[in-house]
């Protein structure tokens, strides 16, 4: 299984889950709180749903294609575990698939009726997301960091999460993991990226997404959740 120093660090698993679960709690503060959001404002929020739940399911089906089977290979004691997570994710796509519908339509109407309704399919994927992000965390990643090494992984993040993007989709996603990300985060993410890219990518891309920011939750919001680095 090799040394620790040549094992799989897991932890962007977590900065990513912790991103998704931040703006979808974000959104329900929005949803909730008065004045309640009006065009062209709710368009925007609706329409960044979308794009979350897009997120979610790149990210299952990278780990559903490329990182749980190449686990499997590694260690057949971990498939009972591989298996449950999978159910999870059958479970939380139609949750997923209903919260992505209710985005759109709200974005396309911003009625009282379309919040609400917003509101309700937020909270039934959140109730099955949440758990499952933090089993996959604590139960799932060790398994995969004593089966792979950093090779392993940074093969598997350069197929799903990383060349099927454009350089600016990478350079908006980046900003959206750095959102309030504490000090040790930051680090990991901006570390990824070779130097000269990475200068680009957090100074070309830093004040469209602080637009995009304040455009999807300020007033509710505070100022200060936005990336300000």
């Amino acid at each position: 299984m090799g040394t620790d120093s040549s094992r799989a660090d897991t932890r962007m698993m977590g900065i990513v889950h912790g991103a998704l679960c931040r703006d979808l709690d974000r959104a329900r503060t929005v949803l909730t709180a008065e004045p309640y959001p009006e065009h062209p404002r709710a368009r925007a929020l609706g329409e960044h749903v979308v794009w979350l739940m897009e997120v979610l399911h790149a990210h299952h089906t990278g780990e559903d294609e490329g990182l749980w089977p190449l686990v499997r290979e590694r260690d057949p004691a971990a498939v009972p575990l591989l298996d449950s997570l999978d159910a999870d994710h059958r479970r939380i796509e139609p949750a997923a698939e209903a919260l992505t519908v209710a985005a759109r339509r709200y974005a396309g109407s911003a009625t009282g009726e379309s919040r609400v309704e917003l509101l309700a399919a937020l909270d039934a994927l959140t109730t099955v997301l949440v758990p499952h992000l933090e089993r996959e965390v604590e139960q799932g990643m060790p398994v995969v960091a004593a089966n792979l090494s950093r090779a392993d992984w940074h093969a598997w993040d350069q197929k799903y999460n990383v060349k099927p993007k454009s350089f600016g989709q990478l350079g908006m996603e980046g900003h959206w993991l750095l959102d309030g990300l504490d000090p040790e985060g930051h680090r990991i993410v901006v570390h990824l990226v070779p130097p000269l890219p990475r200068f680009v990518l957090l100074h070309g891309f830093a004040r469209a997404y602080r637009r995009r920011v304040a455009a999807w939750w300020r007033p509710q919001v505070p100022a200060q959740s936005a990336v300000e680095r």
